[in-house]
């Protein structure tokens, strides 16, 4: 459960936290020239001429549409026209399916009511896909990595717990903020590897380059952006959130850079 996985590609959109923004995903596929046919419970999708999607993972939660959003993902994983990895969100979903874990939190409630609405048969597929998302891939011969909240140089092709534990939660520094949330570390800022990181996690209102690494969580859920890393282009393309879905416990860049947009509009 949780391993890592290296896969022999170079040509890949790579997808920031979509948190059950499944609007915003399809409009972003749409601009990044994918075309996605919506069936009665399924979705086809046709590819542009040699690329692939990837998805950093916290694919649910927040969001209005959970459910769309896993059937979407889900089927191009299956038909091997996508990858993704695991996010703390995936992992507490999973958890909370089988009865372990708290449920205080809106959003799990709330997207355990949207699966409680879908066939016995869809949530095992549910379970069993988000149990078999490994902790982080390697792309194009270990140029590339994708993991939910990012990997320090050293554990590159490494599999332990703590690897593990760091690509889904990444770090925090021991301290909280002025809402009793614990702060986050930035382990970018000392990261000088050869490997291009691309990660989410922490919200940020523009994608975020540090050193050799890339931020790509621009907080859609928050009404901030859905964006995609081109690579190997390197290259972003984003698109709007159509509102705020989940409003955050504090004052985030994200909801700050969709403020000042909101005043200019």
């Amino acid at each position: 459960m949780f391993r890592s996985s290296t896969r022999q590609l170079g040509h890949l959109d790579i997808v920031g936290d979509v948190h059950g923004c499944l609007d915003e995903l399809l409009e972003l596929m749409a601009a990044l020239q994918y075309r996605v046919e919506r069936q009665t419970e399924a979705f086809a999708v046709t590819l542009p001429r040699g690329r692939k999607l990837a998805f950093v993972g916290d694919l649910v939660n927040r969001g209005p549409a959970t459910v769309g959003v896993l059937r979407l993902v889900m089927g191009m994983v299956c038909a091997g026209q996508a990858f993704c990895v695991a996010g703390n969100h995936d992992v507490r979903l999973l958890k909370a399916m089988s009865g372990n874990e708290n449920l205080t939190a809106p959003f799990l409630v709330q997207s355990l009511d949207q699966l409680a609405q879908e066939p016995e048969e869809f949530r095992t597929q549910v379970a069993k896909f988000l149990r078999g998302l490994p902790a982080y891939s390697l792309f194009d011969g270990g140029k590339l990595a994708v993991a939910h909240a990012g990997l320090k140089e050293g554990m590159l092709g490494r599999t332990t717990a703590a690897v593990r534990r760091f690509a889904l939660q990444g770090e925090t520094t021991g301290e909280t903020d002025d809402y009793g949330v614990p702060v986050r570390a930035n382990w970018a800022t000392d990261y000088h590897g050869e490997t291009l990181i691309v990660y989410g996690h922490t919200p940020v209102a523009e994608p975020l380059w540090q050193n050799h690494t890339v931020n790509i969580d621009t907080g859609c859920a928050y009404g901030g952006q859905l964006t995609a890393l081109r690579y190997p282009e390197r290259e972003t393309v984003s698109v709007l959130a159509r509102a705020v879905h989940y409003k955050s416990r504090r004052r985030s860049l994200v909801n700050a850079a969709l403020a000042a947009r909101m005043e200019k509009a």
